[in-house]
C-alpha cells in the first residue's frame, strides 16, 4: 500500500527523532553516568536499537530512512524516487533538531549542569580521540558506503523477508563501535546537525565534514553494491522501503 506522503514525512520525523534522542541521548545522559555509566559500547547499542526499532514500527510507512545519506544513496541505487528526496531530508533534519532541543531540556534540567560536547561530531581538537580531518573523512566515508552496502543488500528481493531492519541495526552498531573514537559516529548529516545546533560553536563549524563525508559514502556505496552486487536488472525498483516486510 502506497501511504500519503504526510504520513512518510512524519514517519521519517519520528524516526530520526528517536535516532537521535536515543542515540544521542544515551551518550549525554547515560554513557559517563558514575557508576553505572555505559560507556561506548551502550551508545553504540543504544543507536543500532533507536534504527533497529524505528524499522519495524515505521519502516512498512516511509522506508525507514531517518538519514539523509541513506536517503541520497537510496536515489542512487535506484530504491527510491528523486522526487522525494527533498521532503525526506527537510523532515528528517527537522526531527533531528526537535530531538536535539527536548535533550538539551533534559539535559540542562539540574543544578550545575554543563553538557559538554552533546554527542556532536568532530575532528581535531574536537575528536573524541584526537584524529585529524583526513582520518575523519575517510572514517565517514568509508563506514557510510559499507552501511549503504548492507542497506542494499539486506533488502533486496532475494534477502531474508523481515530481517532487513535487525542487519542494518546491527550495522550501525558495529559502525559506532568502530568509530566512536575517530568522530563521536556520524554517517548521518541530520544526526550531526541537531546536536551541533545546541553543543560546542567548534561543532558548527566542522558540521560541513558530516555532510558531504557521509553522502560521498552513501553514493559510493550505491555504486558498488548496483555495479557489483546487484541482481537481474528487475531487483531494482523506483522505489522500495528499507525494510523488507513479509506478506
Amino acid at each position: 500500500m502506497e501511504h500519503s506522503t504526510f504520513k512518510k514525512l512524519s514517519a521519517e520525523f519520528i524516526g530520526t527523532f528517536w535516532l537521535v534522542f536515543g542515540g544521542c541521548g544515551s551518550a549525554v545522559l547515560a554513557a559517563a553516568f558514575p557508576g553505572l555509566g555505559i560507556g561506548f559500547a551502550g551508545v553504540s547499542l543504544a543507536f543500532g536499537l533507536t534504527v533497529l526499532t524505528g524499522a519495524y514500527a515505521l519502516g512498512p510507512i516511509s522506508g525507514g530512512h531517518f538519514n539523509p545519506a541513506v536517503s541520497v544513496g537510496l536515489v542512487v541505487g535506484g530504491r527510491f524516487r528523486a522526487a522525494e528526496l527533498p521532503g525526506y531530508i527537510v523532515a528528517q533534519v527537522l526531527g533531528a533538531i526537535a530531538a536535539a532541543f527536548v535533550l538539551y531540556v533534559i539535559a540542562t534540567g539540574k543544578a550545575g549542569a554543563e553538557i559538554g560536547g552533546f554527542a556532536t561530531n568532530g575532528f581535531g581538537a574536537h575528536s573524541p580521540g584526537g584524529f585529524n580531518l583526513a582520518s575523519a573523512l575517510l572514517t565517514e566515508v568509508v563506514l557510510t558506503a559499507i552501511f549503504l552496502i548492507v542497506i542494499l543488500g539486506a533488502t533486496a528481493k532475494h534477502s531474508a523477508a523481515g530481517f532487513g531492519g535487525l542487519a542494518i541495526g546491527l550495522c550501525l552498531t558495529l559502525i559506532h563501535l568502530v568509530s566512536i573514537p575517530v568522530t563521536n559516529t556520524s554517517v548521518n548529516p541530520a544526526r550531526s546537525t541537531g546536536p551541533a545546533l545546541f553543543g560546542p560553536a567548534i561543532a558548527m563549524d566542522q558540521l560541513w565534514l558530516f555532510w558531504v563525508a557521509p553522502i560521498a559514502g552513501a553514493v559510493i556505496g550505491a555504486l558498488v553494491y548496483r555495479g557489483l552486487l546487484a541482481g537481474p536488472a528487475g531487483e531494482v525498483r523506483a522505489a522500495a522501503p528499507v525494510l523488507k516486510t513479509a506478506g
